[in-house]
C-alpha cells in the first residue's frame, strides 16, 4: 500500500517575508519575466531543456490554482527593497511517482541575476519554517541531478541530508543523459528544531549561495 500524506489547507493563501524577500501569490505581470528566465540556458542548466512561453504560463495557472485551493505552494519572490520579481521558491506535491512519494518538496528557480546573494537559502529557510510550523509537515524533501552543485549546496545551507543510498534514476531524463542521476535530500521538523531552524535567518552569512 503506498504511503500517504495529509495535505494541509489554510483559509486563505499564504504570503511571506524574509529580511530581504517577500514571497507572495504570482501576478499576471510576473509572467514575461517568468518566461526570460525558463528561456534562460545557464538557469536551466540541470533540466531536460528550457521552457517554451505556454510552459511556463502553465507553471504559473497551476501554482495559482494550488493557492486557491489549499493556501500554499510555490511563491513568486520579490526583492523588497526594489519590487523587483527574481523567480520561485516554495512547497509543492511531485506529480510524478517517485521512489520516495508522496512527500512535499522545497524548490526555487531564480534568475541569474539573482544569484550569489543567499536569496535562495533566505527564501527555502522562510519555506521551511511555513512547512513546519504552520502546516505541521513532518518531513520536508528536496531533490536535483547530482551534478547540480548549487542547488545541493543550497540543500546543505538549509539543513538538509542526503543519503546516496537513495540515489535514483529521474524517469523524466533520458538514459545515459549526466543528469538522469539525481539525489535526494531530506529534512524533519524534529531535525529543523534540533538544529534551531525556528531562530531568525542571518543573510550575511550566505552571500555566497544561490
Amino acid at each position: 500500500m503506498a504511503n500517504v500524506i495529509q495535505l494541509p489547507t489554510l483559509a486563505a493563501p499564504a504570503e511571506l517575508c524574509t529580511q530581504r524577500l517577500n514571497l507572495r501569490t504570482w501576478r499576471d505581470a510576473d509572467r514575461d519575466a517568468f518566461a526570460a528566465l525558463n528561456a534562460d540556458p545557464q538557469v536551466m542548466e540541470f533540466f531536460a531543456s528550457t521552457l517554451s512561453r505556454s510552459a511556463s504560463d502553465a507553471s504559473i495557472d497551476a501554482w495559482q490554482l494550488q493557492f486557491a485551493q489549499r493556501g500554499w505552494s510555490n511563491w513568486a519572490v520579490e526583492i523588497k527593497a526594489t519590487g523587483q520579481f527574481i523567480g520561485f521558491v516554495g512547497l509543492s506535491v511531485p506529480v510524478r511517482v517517485l521512489p520516495f512519494t508522496p512527500c512535499v518538496e522545497v524548490g526555487w528557480r531564480l534568475a541569474r541575476s539573482a544569484w550569489g546573494q543567499g536569496y535562495a537559502t533566505e527564501g527555502a529557510r522562510e519555506a521551511l519554517r511555513f512547512g513546519f510550523v504552520t502546516l505541521g509537515l513532518a518531513e520536508i524533501v528536496s531533490f536535483t541531478a547530482v551534478v547540480n552543485a548549487r542547488s545541493r549546496a543550497v540543500m546543505e545551507r538549509i539543513g538538509m541530508s542526503r543519503d546516496a543510498h537513495e540515489d535514483f534514476e529521474h524517469p523524466a531524463v533520458p538514459p545515459g543523459s549526466p543528469l538522469r542521476r539525481h539525489c535526494l535530500y531530506r529534512l524533519s521538523q524534529r531535525q529543523w528544531k534540533e538544529d534551531g531552524g525556528q531562530r531568525p535567518p542571518n543573510p550575511d552569512n550566505d552571500q555566497a549561495s544561490v
